[in-house]
């Protein structure tokens, strides 16, 4: 089965039945497969064809989910892209996917449309914000334009639906190349590891859609299962419950930082609001503290679920059991269609109870767009090497233990210390940088940055946040800066980024500096 499939089987059981729900406005199952056939129409008619990229720099939106299945439907390419980023950011990506269209939102064309004419393989940019854009042509007037259906584009489980830039530096990319039938069989087992029906209502919350867990875990799953998804953009706490209350929600999936900002919440203020229609509520993305399992269970009483996977995966390879009780620490066994050992340095299987490697089998990605030389290194006989540490319990139990590769996790977004050096030693005065994570209570870690100056040359913690902010999305941004005259070197040479870590705790022991 592929994406189009899947959505017109939905369309023909579901029909008249709210697909998704944003604010006042909502999008039958029906309505959809007609918005995204439109969307579809009228892309080939501009003259896009099959395999061409189309790029979607959109938040969560209805017109997020309706442009996805349009590109997809006629055999093109979706490029998923963060919104937040900021030029430098994007035009790397742009660069490297080479998109022939781009669709967007005021918010983000503002910033871009001064440099368009630098991305020569774009031939049309499409704005879905209400306002006139004058680089842009609005939606609403590409669809009016086109009134002929395009026959069907045979579509096989092996055509790309699309590509996914979460796995790696932004200056370095990669991109995660999906295919239809890969994503639709992880589609299939997401639904049962969380016994998904057309009955649940799920929320769509800080979870963008351009991520792995919003897209394929969240919207893609709930399509699939006839469910509803109601959109709720902002991270206002009041405003989720509320919204759990008035769309009787049974599922919310979210980062450990949203979980324990809802649970803060209720300790301060109590339950405002009606939340007993919850089923499942799950937690992915970064490292979930056993005291958020226990407080869901105590003040909600809840199971919060805890469940992992990668972009490469396109959704979670493991999930705790739905009815068994937790086990700290642990992420669940591998999902029925996955398969989960630990390895050593040499890629030998270890026992249980042993850490190394991380290492998986399943619907993955087909590799790394247009890397050959990349995937070839990530996957070796069937088997994706994650880079990230854990250890099997003897009933097949996974617990993640840390991560082999140069990478943080702040708020469930992951964080390369490359992309934000990279940027420091852009600026005029400065030499190196060394970047790492600080450990934060609520965001789990924060960036910290070791700065050196070039000599004689001078330049402020705030000079240094102002440039950042200029080149990379926030969430990247330093929130602790430290000038040394050298870095820190190992007994082999490299920089020591233990030490450095080190020393930031020790300055900035739970690391409370507010966005």
């Amino acid at each position: 089965m592929n994406l189009i499939e899947m959505i017109e089987e939905a369309s023909r059981l579901y029909g008249k039945k709210s697909a998704v729900k944003h604010g006042d406005r909502h999008l039958s199952y029906a309505e959809l497969n007609e918005a995204s056939t439109r969307f579809a129409s009228a892309l080939h008619s501009f003259g896009l064809r099959k395999g061409d990229r189309v790029a979607m720099l959109l938040g969560n939106s209805i017109e997020f989910v309706t442009a996805y299945f349009g590109i997809v439907r006629m055999g093109a390419v979706a490029v998923l892209l963060d919104p937040k980023y900021k030029l430098s950011e994007l035009s790397s990506l742009l660069n490297d996917c080479r998109p022939r269209a781009l669709v967007s939102e005021t918010a983000c064309l503002d910033s871009l449309s001064p440099h368009l004419e630098e991305f020569e393989t774009i031939k049309l940019v499409l704005n879905v914000s209400h306002e006139v854009h004058s680089r842009a042509v609005s939606l609403a007037d590409f669809l009016a334009r086109t009134t002929a259906t395009v026959e069907p584009v045979r579509i096989s489980d092996n055509d790309l639906a699309h590509i996914a830039y979460t796995s790696g530096p932004s200056f370095k990319p990669r991109g995660i190349m999906v295919s239809h039938g890969n994503l639709v069989e992880e589609i299939r087992i997401s639904a049962r590891s969380f016994e998904q029906s057309e009955n649940d209502v799920v929320m769509q919350f800080a979870l963008p859609l351009h991520h792995v867990i919003g897209l394929a875990v969240v919207m893609l799953t709930s399509l699939y299962c006839g469910s509803t998804i109601i959109i709720l953009n902002g991270v206002s706490i009041d405003s989720l419950t509320s919204a759990i209350e008035r769309h009787r929600v049974t599922m919310f999936l979210g980062v450990p930082f949203i979980h324990a900002m809802l649970l803060r919440k209720i300790e301060e203020e109590g339950i405002k609001h009606d939340l007993r229609s919850l089923r499942v509520c799950g937690s992915a993305g970064d490292v979930l503290p056993w005291h958020i399992v226990e407080k869901y269970r105590s003040l909600l009483n809840l199971k919060l679920i805890n469940f992992y996977g990668l972009t490469e995966t396109m959704g979670h390879v493991t999930c705790e059991p739905l009815h068994a009780p937790s086990r700290p620490g642990s992420v669940g066994p591998a999902l029925p269609g996955w398969n989960i050992k630990i390895a050593d340095a040499g890629g030998i299987e270890l026992p249980a109870q042993q850490p190394g490697e991380v290492i998986i089998s399943g619907p993955m990605m087909t590799g790394y767009y247009h890397k050959a030389q990349a995937t070839a290194e990530a996957i070796n006989n069937g088997w994706l090497h994650t880079g990230d540490r854990g250890v099997l319990d003897e009933d097949g139990f996974l617990y993640i233990l840390g991560l082999q590769k140069d990478m943080l996790i702040c708020k469930g977004q992951n964080i390369f210390p490359s992309d934000i050096e990279h940027v420091l030693t852009r600026h005029p005065s400065v030499a190196q940088a060394a970047v790492v994570g600080v450990p934060d209570k609520m965001r789990g870690e924060v960036v910290g940055a070791a700065v050196v100056l070039k000599k004689g040359a001078h330049a402020s913690e705030t000079a240094l946040l102002k440039f950042c902010l200029e080149h990379l999305a926030n969430y990247k941004v330093p929130k602790h800066f430290v000038f040394w005259e050298r870095l820190p070197l190992s007994a082999d040479g490299k920089v020591n980024k233990p030490a450095i870590r080190e020393y930031f705790e020790k300055q900035a022991p739970g690391s409370n500096k507010e966005d």
